[in-house]
């Protein structure tokens, strides 16, 4: 007897973005498990990620909505410490490569931050 495996579609789940000012920057359809960073360097969206993902950074720091927030797992060690770091630092602030879609996060708006503080450029002091 063969075996049939159905193909699921993958998940579709719709982001707004907004400006620091609240403006509407551009709503995207992504897939479950993609993340934030990834899913606004695809779409042309002003989100740095200096340090490409790894969590060395803070630049591509969002901020989320408390509702939202709520439904992610705490940030880990690594994250808190480059949030510390981060401009305008809220309550509900995370790393956008670390935020991963899942279905409940299906309508969220990101916030970018007015600026964001990059240590790799910020952080150097002239040597004249």
């Amino acid at each position: 007897m063969r075996s049939f495996y159905r193909l699921e579609a993958p998940c579709r789940i719709t982001i707004h973005f907004r400006d620091a000012k609240g403006s509407l920057v551009k709503s995207i359809e992504a897939n479950e498990g993609d993340d934030l960073l990834s899913i606004a360097h695809e779409h042309d969206i002003d989100l740095e990620g200096a340090c490409e993902g790894s969590v060395a950074c803070s630049t591509c720091h969002v901020i989320l909505p408390p509702e939202y927030y709520d439904l992610l797992p705490e940030p880990d060690d690594d994250e808190n410490d480059m949030l510390d770091m981060a401009f305008a630092l809220t309550d509900t602030s995370r790393l956008g490569c670390q935020v991963k879609l899942t279905r409940e996060l299906d309508g969220m708006t990101a916030t970018l931050p007015a600026a964001t503080r990059n240590m790799f450029v910020d952080g150097k002091k002239s040597t004249h």
